[in-house]
C-alpha cells in the first residue's frame, strides 16, 4: 500500500475543504493565498515551498515483490523441503558412491534422481511466477491515466511545468484534448466540457461553469455526486470542448484518482479457498510422508532382512518412501485445470485474468450486475404503441423488417405495475423515467419528460372511452405495413435522427429515444428515407428542453388524407404535454378527419401513469392539419406555432410511444439457470427504481419473495446492520452509487455470501477488488476497471456470467477428480515400498525414479484427462458450494482410501507372485554386479557370506509392479471420470477424447520403458516382461476397475436413499464457518469520499 506514513502526515489531509461549495474568492482565501493569484499565480519560490509541504503531484504505488521474494513464496512449502531433503541425501548417496567405486549405474540413478527433483521444483516456480506476472497491474493501469506536463501561472508568466510538479495553489490553464494533470476548482471557462467516464461513468460532457455549488436539502456537501460540481475539474479527465482556468485543489493521493488508487492499494485481494485447500492438504500430507519416512525406515532397519542394521541403506528406502507419495505433479495438475478451463471460458467471451478467480465462480451464490448492456441490450426499443383503444406490443428482438412484428394484444401493459397500484401519477412520476428532476439532481437523458401527472390513485380512465376490439384491427392480428407508417410518421418525421446501419448502432446520430421510433418502424419494413422524400419538412419548431416538443410541417402523402390545400403538421413531445394541446384523438391511430374523436384526457393521462409504472419513457405522438398559406417554406417556428395559437388545442394525439432499453432475451434464460443452480441475480443500477423494478420483472429478478427495489438513498440511510438485511431482502438497487456498490459487497461478504460485482468505470475498482470475484465489461469497461477484476466479458453479457459459474463448478468436480486420480497414485507407491518390506519383498518393489516418472508422467497425463472433463448433467440442478467445504470431503477421503489400498495392494501382491512363483526361477542366475558369486535358489552369495537378490528376477519384479502400478492407475482414471454414472458403459469412450489418448499415451511410454535395452535395465531397472507378466498386470488392471466401479454402485444406492455422499452437509472436515464483525463492513479508507457518480444506468 505504499507508504501510508507519509499519506497521513500530508498536510492536504487537514486542508481539504467542499470546493465545489465555496466562490472563487472564497477557495482563494481558504488556500491562504492573495487575491490576485488568478493573474499572477504563484511565485516560483512559493511554489517550491509548497512543492516539499504537500510533495510531489504523482500517485503512491504499492510496493512490489522482487524476483526473489516471488521465487522464495513458490518454493516456501512443505513438499519442497520434502523434496530437496531427498535430493541432498541423493546426492550425498551419489557422492558416496563415486568414492568407494560403486557401479555406474549406481552413480547415475543417484544423480538423475536429483536432476528430476530439480527439475520439477523449477518447472512448479516458474509456473506459479508466471501466473503471478499480471497481478497488480491496477495502481499502474490509474498512473498511466495520469497528465505528463501541464500549462501554468507562475510569477505572472504561462509556462509548461511537469505534471509531477504541480502543488495545490497553482494556477491552471486547460485547452481542448488536454489531460487535466489535477483536481481543481475553475475560476474560468470558456464553453468549457470534460469527458469525465472514466471516473464518474457518466458518457455525456460535463459543461463546466464557475459558480458555487448549492447543495441540495438533505445532502451535505461531501454527497455532491462528482458529477454534479460542475465548477470543479478532476485528474486523469480530458477536455472534450472550449478551454478554462483552475486552481489545483489536491495533487497526487488527495485526488479523486488518487482516492481510488489508495482503496484498489488497500483492498487485499482474497486467497481462493482451493489455493488454501491445497496449502492444508499439503501439510497434511507432510505429517503422513513424515510419519510413512519414519515407518518405512523402521521396518527396514529393524526388520527387512535386505536392509536390516544398515542405516544408509534404510535413510535411503526410507527417503524413497517419500518421494513416492509427495505429489511432485499435483500443483501443475492444478495450474492445467484452471488454465484449461480459462481457454473454454475465453472462447465464450470470458476473459479470465487470476487462474485461481475460476474456482471462486463455483461457489458464487449472488451475482450483482449492471443493468445496462449487461442484462439490457443497451439500445433503447419501442416496446410498445398505445392508440385511443388498442395497445401494440413489438418484437424488440426481431431480425426480420415485416410489419407482423407489432401484433394487438390489448392486455399488454393494460394496468399498472404492482407496486404503483395505488400510488398517484405524482408520486409514479417521482419513481419513474419521465422524471424531470432526473437521477439525484442531475440532468436527465431523456429530454422529453414529463412535468406533472394528474392521475388518481384509483386508476380512472385505464379503459377507453370508446373501445372497439375489432377496429382497425383485431386483438391478436399485426397491423397492415400502411398503419404503421401513417402511426408512426410523426416519430420519423418530426426528427433530425439518422438510424444507423441496417437498423443497428454504427452509424447512427441523435437521440436513442428517437432513435427507438426510426428503429421501429424501418424493422417493421417502411423504406425511412423514401417516406421522409415523399413528405419533405417545410418548416419546423426546434427542440427545446423549455418546452419539451419539437414539431416539423410537411407536404402531406395520398396516405395522410388530408383536405384539399392544407399541410400536414407532426408535433412529438413530453406526453402530458401534448394531451393539454390535444383537441381531438385519432381513433385507433387511423389517419383522415373521419376518424377523429373528442380526446379522453383522462384516459390519456392514465396510460402515461401505466406506462411509467413500468418503467418506460412515453412520447406522444400528434399531428394536425394546418392552411397552406399561413407559413412559408423554410420558417423557423417558434414555440407559440404549437402552444400559443389562437384557436387554442388544435392536436390530434395519434398515440403514445413506451420507450425502454429491452433485457437482452438470452439473460432471461441464463437467470432461469442462475435460479436453478440456487444463484441469486441482484441488479444494482443508477436508473429509476420504476425502470430497475420493471426490468428486474421482465428478467425474473424481481418475484414474490424479492418484490420491491431499494434505492440508493434508502441504503446511504441504513445502519450496518439494516444493509446487511437488506441486501438478504432485495435483488434490485436502484439509484445506486460506487460507494453503495462496496457497501452491497461488504454486507453480503458479512453474510456468508460469495458475490460476483460487474463494474466498467474507475470508479468501480475498489468494488471489483473487494468482491469474491470482480468483473469488468470489456466493451465499453475502462483499463482500471479491467486490471481490478478478475474477469472481463469480451461481449458484456450477463449470460457470459453464468457461463462462467457452471464453469467454476465443472472445475471444482475436476479437481476432485483430479485429487482421486493423484493421491492414489502417489500414495500407493509410498505404500508399495513400506508394505513390500513388510511382506519381506527382497527389495522395494519400484524404484525413486519409476516413482518419480509415475508421479510427474504417469499422473500428470491421466490427472489432465479429469481436468478437462466437460460438464456432467445436472450441475447447474445443484445449489452453490457451500462456503469452508473441503475439496476431500468424508465420501471422497474413503474413495481415495479404497483406491490407494486397492492400489498398493495389486502392486505389492503382483511383486509377491513374481518372486514366488516357479515360472520365474530361469531368472535366478549370479550377473551383473554379482557376476562370480555362488548362486543359491533366488540369492548370490558373495564371498563375505552376504546373500544378494537375484538381479534379473529383481528387474522383473520392478518390472510387473511398475506395469500394474500405472495400468491400474488408468483404471482409477477411467472410473473417476463420472461421480455417479458407471464407467461400464459406451459413455466412457466419448466425450473426453483426451481419455483414450492419455491410455494410449501412458500404455506406449510404458511399453518403451519396459523393452527398449538400456533404458529398461540401466535407467529404471527393469527387464522386458513375459506373457504371464502381462496377464498379470491386466488381471490386477480389471480388479482395481470393478472394485472402482462396485463403490460407485454402493454410492448411488445410498444417495437414492438420501444419504449426503455429495459432502454438501458440514462435517468435521469442513472449515468452520466465518462469523462476520464489525470489520467485515468497514470500508476502505477513503470510500466514504467516493460518492463520484451514480451508476450509468
Amino acid at each position: 500500500m505504499g507508504k501510508p506514513e507519509v499519506v497521513d502526515e500530508n498536510p492536504q489531509l487537514k486542508e481539504q475543504h467542499p470546493w465545489h461549495t465555496l466562490t472563487v474568492e472564497e477557495a482563494i482565501s481558504k488556500m491562504g493565498l492573495k487575491s490576485d493569484l488568478p493573474k499572477t499565480g504563484l511565485s516560483t519560490d512559493e511554489a517550491a515551498t509548497r512543492l516539499a509541504k504537500y510533495g510531489p503531484n504523482k500517485l503512491t504505488e504499492k510496493e512490489k515483490k522482487t524476483i526473489w521474494q516471488r521465487i522464495w513464496h513458490q518454493i516456501n512449502n512443505v513438499l519442497v523441503y520434502v523434496l530437496l531433503t531427498v535430493a541432498v541425501v541423493s546426492a550425498a548417496q551419489g557422492i558416496q558412491y563415486v568414492v568407494v567405486g560403486n557401479t555406474g549405474q549406481n552413480i547415475f540413478s543417484a544423480w538423475f534422481q536429483v536432476g528430476l527433483i530439480l527439475g520439477v521444483i523449477t518447472l512448479n516456480t516458474w509456473i506459479g511466477i508466471y501466473q503471478e506476472g499480471n497481478a497488480e497491474k491496477a495502481a499502474d493501469a490509474l498512473k498511466n491515466m495520469l497528465s505528463t506536463d501541464a500549462r501554468v501561472i507562475r510569477g505572472g508568466k504561462e509556462i509548461m511545468v511537469p505534471a509531477g510538479d504541480i502543488v495545490p495553489g497553482d494556477v491552471c490553464l486547460l485547452g481542448l484534448g488536454d489531460k487535466i494533470p489535477t483536481d481543481m476548482r475553475m475560476i474560468s471557462v470558456s464553453n468549457l466540457a470534460t469527458g469525465e467516464a472514466a471516473l464518474t461513468g457518466e458518457s455525456v460532457p460535463i459543461d463546466k461553469e464557475v459558480d458555487a455549488i448549492p447543495v441540495p436539502d438533505g445532502l451535505d456537501a461531501e454527497q455532491v455526486p462528482l458529477g454534479d460540481r460542475k465548477n470543479m475539474a478532476y485528474s486523469a479527465t480530458l477536455v472534450a470542448q472550449g478551454s478554462g482556468i483552475g486552481i489545483a485543489t489536491a495533487t497526487g493521493d488527495y485526488t479523486q484518482i488518487g482516492t481510488i488508487n489508495r482503496l484498489v492499494n488497500q483492498t487485499e485481494e482474497m486467497k481462493t479457498d482451493v489455493l488454501e485447500q491445497i496449502d492444508n492438504i499439503s501439510k497434511v500430507l507432510a505429517v503422513a510422508i513424515c510419519t510413512m519416512c519414519l515407518g518405512t525406515f523402521l521396518v527396514a532397519f529393524f526388520y527387512a532382512e535386505t536392509y536390516m542394521g544398515q542405516p544408509l541403506a534404510s535413510v535411503n528406502i526410507a527417503l524413497t518412501c517419500a518421494v513416492a507419495m509427495v505429489p511432485e505433479g499435483l500443483e501443475a495438475i492444478v495450474t492445467l485445470t484452471y488454465s484449461y478451463a480459462v481457454k473454454v471460458m475465453a472462447s465464450h467471451n470470458a476473459i479470465v485474468r487470476a487462474l485461481p478467480a475460476v474456482e471462486t465462480l463455483g461457489s458464487v451464490t449472488v451475482i450483482c450486475s449492471d443493468k445496462t448492456g449487461t442484462l439490457t441490450q443497451n439500445i433503447m426499443s419501442l416496446t410498445a404503441f398505445v392508440t385511443s383503444n388498442a395497445r401494440y406490443k413489438n418484437n424488440v428482438d426481431a431480425s426480420d423488417r415485416v410489419p407482423s412484428n407489432f401484433v394487438r394484444d390489448d392486455t399488454y401493459l393494460a394496468e399498472r405495475a404492482k407496486q404503483d397500484f395505488k400510488k398517484t401519477g405524482e408520486q409514479i412520476l417521482a419513481d419513474g423515467p419521465n422524471n424531470p428532476a432526473g437521477r439525484r439532481g442531475k440532468d436527465p437523458s431523456f429530454h422529453f419528460t414529463t412535468d406533472s401527472l394528474h392521475a388518481t390513485a384509483d386508476g380512472a380512465g385505464a379503459t377507453p372511452a370508446h373501445p372497439d376490439a375489432n377496429f382497425p384491427f383485431p386483438n391478436g392480428a399485426s397491423p397492415t405495413s400502411e398503419w404503421i407508417r401513417s402511426a408512426l410518421a410523426c416519430g420519423v418525421l418530426c426528427s433530425k435522427c439518422v438510424l444507423g446501419e441496417g437498423g443497428g448502432r454504427a452509424g447512427e446520430i441523435g437521440n436513442p429515444t428517437e432513435l427507438s421510433i426510426l428503429r421501429a418502424t424501418y424493422f417493421s419494413g417502411i423504406d425511412i428515407e423514401n417516406l421522409k422524400n415523399e413528405s419533405p419538412i417545410v418548416a419546423e419548431v426546434p427542440f427545446s428542453s423549455e418546452y419539451k416538443f419539437m414539431a416539423t410541417v410537411h407536404e402531406p402523402t395520398a396516405a395522410d388524407k388530408a383536405p384539399e390545400g392544407k399541410l400536414i403538421a407532426y408535433v412529438k413531445g413530453a406526453p402530458d404535454r401534448m394531451v393539454k394541446l390535444c383537441k381531438n384523438q385519432a381513433k385507433g391511430g387511423v389517419a383522415g378527419e373521419d376518424y377523429l374523436e373528442d380526446v379522453d384526457e383522462t384516459y390519456w393521462i392514465e396510460q402515461i401513469a401505466i406506462l411509467s409504472s413500468h418503467g418506460l419513457r412515453v412520447l406522444g405522438l400528434c399531428r394536425a392539419f394546418i392552411d397552406k398559406d399561413s407559413i412559408k417554406a423554410g420558417d423557423q417556428l417558434g414555440q407559440e406555432f404549437v402552444n400559443g395559437r389562437p384557436e387554442g388545442k388544435w392536436l390530434t394525439m395519434v398515440g403514445l410511444c413506451a420507450i425502454m432499453d429491452p433485457p437482452r432475451p438470452e439473460c432471461v434464460q441464463a437467470i432461469k439457470e442462475a435460479h436453478t443452480a440456487g444463484v441469486r441475480v441482484a441488479m444494482i443500477t443508477g436508473d429509476h427504481k420504476d425502470t430497475a423494478t420493471a426490468i428486474g420483472h421482465m428478467l425474473g429478478i424481481v418475484d414474490e419473495k424479492y418484490s420491491e427495489a431499494v434505492t440508493g438513498p434508502e441504503l446511504d440511510a441504513m445502519s450496518d446492520d439494516e444493509i446487511r438485511k437488506c441486501v438478504l431482502t432485495h435483488n434490485v438497487f436502484a439509484r445506486a452509487s460506487p460507494q453503495n456498490k462496496i457497501r452491497i459487497v461488504k454486507a453480503l461478504q458479512a453474510e456468508g455470501q460469495v458475490s460476483s460485482m460487474t463494474g466498467d468505470g474507475v470508479n468501480d475498482a475498489p468494488a471489483l477488488k473487494a468482491a469474491n470475484m470482480g468483473v469488468a465489461m470489456g466493451k465499453e469497461g475502462t483499463d482500471v476497471a479491467r486490471e481490478a477484476s478478475e474477469m472481463i466479458l469480451a461481449d458484456d453479457n450477463f449470460a457470459t456470467i453464468v457461463y462462467a459459474v457452471k464453469q467454476g463448478r465443472v472445475v471444482w468436480d475436476n479437481l476432485r477428480k483430479v485429487l482421486l486420480v493423484n493421491t492414489p497414485i502417489n500414495n500407493s507407491q509410498g505404500l508399495s515400498v513400506f508394505f513390500g518390506l513388510l511382506v519381506r519383498l527382497p527389495n522395494t518393489p519400484i524404484t525413486t525414479i519409476q516413482i518419480l516418472y509415475s508421479n510427474f508422467i504417469c499422473a500428470v497425463t491421466l490427472g489432465f484427462v479429469c481436468a478437462i472433463e466437460p460438464a456432467e448433467d445436472g450441475i447447474m440442478n445443484l445449489p452453490p458450494r457451500r462456503v469452508g467445504k473441503r475439496l476431500i470431503g468424508r465420501y471422497l477421503f474413503l474413495r481415495i482410501v479404497m483406491a490407494t489400498f486397492t492400489l498398493t495392494g495389486c502392486v505389492v501382491a503382483a511383486a509377491l507372485i513374481v518372486d514366488n512363483v516357479p515360472n520365474y526361477d530361469y531368472l535366478n542366475v549370479c550377473d551383473g554386479p554379482y557376476e562370480g558369486y555362488e548362486q543359491e535358489g533366488k540369492y548370490c552369495i558373495d564371498e563375505e557370506g552376504t546373500r544378494h537378490y537375484s538381479d534379473q528376477r529383481l528387474k522383473m519384479i520392478r518390472s510387473v509392479a511398475f506395469n500394474t502400478l500405472d495400468f491400474g492407475a488408468m483404471s482409477v482414471m477411467m472410473s473417476a471420470r463420472f461421480t455417479y454414472l458407471s464407467s461400464v458403459h459406451p459413455r466412457v469412450f466419448v466425450g473426453n477424447p483426451a481419455a483414450l489418448a492419455s491410455c494410449a499415451i501412458v500404455a506406449v511410454l510404458q511399453l518403451i520403458l519396459t523393452y527398449v535395452p538400456g533404458l529398461n535395465s540401466f535407467v529404471f531397472s527393469m527387464i522386458g516382461m513375459d506373457g504371464l507378466g502381462w496377464g498379470i498386470v491386466f488381471g490386477f488392471m480389471a480388479l482395481v476397475f470393478i472394485i472402482m466401479e462396485v463403490e460407485k454402485a454402493i454410492r448411488r444406492s445410498l444417495k437414492a436413499r438420501g444419504a449426503d455422499t455429495d459432502d454438501r452437509e458440514p462435517s468435521a472436515f469442513d472449515a468452520a464457518p466465518k462469523v462476520a464483525t464489525e470489520a467485515d463492513m468497514k470500508l476502505p479508507k477513503g470510500a466514504s469520499k467516493l460518492n463520484l457518480q451514480e451508476l450509468a444506468h
